[in-house]
């Protein structure tokens, strides 16, 4: 098991930002630093601050960043995407085949119709799951539930995926778990939400969660841990 920060050293690349899913654990956090990033420091877009999912084709014409990991699209979420702007930076990363490329929305059945498109040895696919419970999940996000994401991930034929369990949400232990099996992913990263004072969320007591990620490990998976309280 790995501890730390869950995208350390993997590097944005984003000609395409923003997302309507409207996570309200993702207001303090997320999309703060994408203002950071992208209004205060001088890069000024007010679309940007806004995080209306919108297209930058100025930045097709750059280089990816240096670095072996690179995350296209990281401020934002491709299911909100034009499907032939996506496809013009895929073009851009079949020029890197010595790096690893993270792809990752909210609705993978979106990735569908991008997997002849994706080069497949350096591609990974990930999606977030939170939880299994689709009840009160509408406060949460508007988001797909998270059966149907589930199902749409499970089912893309792809053999390249990671899940990201953050933050984590109220689950059922067996259920759960039988989903993580079913997905067969290559890791999975898990934490708590980063910003409680801003955001209160239905989390699970910490000996649940730990109790969790210990089933996980124990199925040989890989468990990377972020924020845990």
């Amino acid at each position: 098991m790995k501890t730390g920060n869950m995208y350390y050293g993997v590097k944005p690349y984003n000609p395409f930002v923003g997302c309507l899913n409207g996570c309200i654990y993702c207001k303090p956090s997320f999309v703060r630093q994408v203002r950071r990033v992208y209004y205060c420091q001088g890069r000024k877009c007010r679309k940007c601050f806004d995080f209306v999912p919108h297209e930058h084709p100025e930045r097709l014409l750059l280089p990816v960043p240096t670095g072996k990991v690179i995350w296209p699209c990281a401020h934002g979420d491709i299911a909100f995407a034009d499907p032939s702007f996506i496809r013009q930076i895929i073009i851009k990363t079949q020029r890197y085949p010595d790096k690893t490329f993270y792809w990752q929305s909210k609705n993978p059945l979106r990735f569908a119709q991008y997997l002849n498109d994706f080069p497949k040895s350096n591609t990974i696919l990930l999606t977030t799951l939170e939880t299994n419970r689709d009840e009160g999940y509408g406060k949460i996000s508007k988001a797909p539930l998270p059966s149907i994401r589930y199902n749409d991930f499970k089912n893309l034929n792809w053999d390249r995926k990671v899940l990201t369990i953050e933050p984590i949400l109220e689950f059922d232990h067996d259920i759960f778990l039988s989903w993580i099996k079913d997905v067969n992913p290559e890791a999975i990263w898990i934490g708590y939400n980063s910003k409680p004072k801003s955001v209160q969320l239905p989390e699970p007591p910490k000996e649940n969660t730990l109790a969790f990620i210990k089933a996980i490990y124990n199925y040989g998976y890989e468990v990377r841990i972020k924020t845990m309280r």
